[in-house]
């Protein structure tokens, strides 16, 4: 008994959830002029496609986005307000009376997508009352930018005990488990572990080209007088398991978030007080223009 009442909550909540979220339609328009993917809206097919906006009620922002398709792939641009360019991300500094490096309080500007991946329309946010799996393209200014890629993760939401995840509570209150697991592949950076002194101040990573499933989605930014532009490319299906596999004939929902959505609370001494706090906002329903 108390398990079906359980249910019937979960289904109320998330017809409330549903219904009360007004859903935001973006229509993805065909082009053979296919964009440059370098962080400037600058392209023909931009300048011809009428931007949607979406709120971000975490980092107190509305963004811009477009989304345009050729045969292979898909390209999405995604503009937002940020008085500050980040450029570095944990620094390491050189703390002489112990012999060590410490890690600085810089933290890198980012951007989030997250698709879901579920056949059914749910609530993909880190409090929903069901279980769901999401597939994230996830820009980040100094790990990723430099090669030209977003780092591709997914998102598994569960109510069982996870490797590696994170005890997040859902809307009802009840125990549910965030894993950020990474695609299958090779990251665009690896940390550094200096076994002595080098120099005051070093980058915490080394950069590389990513490989594999990690690799499929190619992102560039570009800040200018407040402002970020990301772009987004990606094959509309790339074949492997851990991606949202994209199909012209449907609509695909997701969410974007200005931070990394990792269920961390806001730390007032980091430079981005809210990094790690992410949460998608508003629904947005992605739709693929047949004209």
């Amino acid at each position: 008994m108390l398990r079906l009442i359980q249910i019937a909550l979960v289904s109320i909540i998330a017809f409330i959830w549903h219904s009360a979220e007004a859903d935001i339609g973006l229509k993805c328009i065909a082009t053979s002029n296919l964009p440059v993917v370098d962080g400037k809206s600058d392209d023909d097919i931009w300048k011809n496609i009428e931007p949607i906006s979406t709120r971000d009620s975490v980092a107190g922002i509305d963004y811009e986005i477009q989304c345009a398709y050729g045969k292979t792939q898909v390209f999405m641009l995604v503009k937002f307000p940020d008085a500050d360019e980040n450029r570095q991300h944990k620094r390491l500094s050189w703390k002489a009376d112990e012999a060590r490096y410490i890690v600085d309080t810089q933290r890198e500007d980012t951007l989030v997508l997250k698709w879901n991946m579920e056949p059914f329309i749910t609530d993909i946010s880190i409090s929903a009352d069901e279980v769901y799996k999401a597939d994230v393209w996830y820009w980040k200014s100094v790990r990723t930018d430099h090669a030209g890629f977003a780092d591709d993760k997914l998102h598994i939401y569960s109510d069982q005990p996870l490797t590696k995840g994170s005890r997040v509570l859902s809307k009802l209150g009840r125990r549910f488990y965030l894993r950020r697991k990474s695609d299958d592949g090779r990251s665009a950076y690896k940390s550094r572990s200096p076994a002595g002194f080098e120099e005051q101040h070093l980058t915490g990573y080394e950069f590389r080209e990513p490989q594999g499933s990690r690799a499929d989605v190619r992102a560039k930014g570009q800040w200018s007088n407040g402002w970020w532009t990301i772009e987004f490319a990606r094959d509309l299906k790339t074949g492997n398991a851990d991606d949202v596999q994209l199909v012209t004939s449907r609509r695909y929902q997701f969410g974007v978030s200005r931070y990394e959505i990792a269920g961390r609370k806001p730390n007032p001494k980091l430079q981005v007080p809210l990094y790690g706090s992410g949460e998608i906002g508003e629904n947005i329903f992605l739709v693929f223009d047949q004209n």
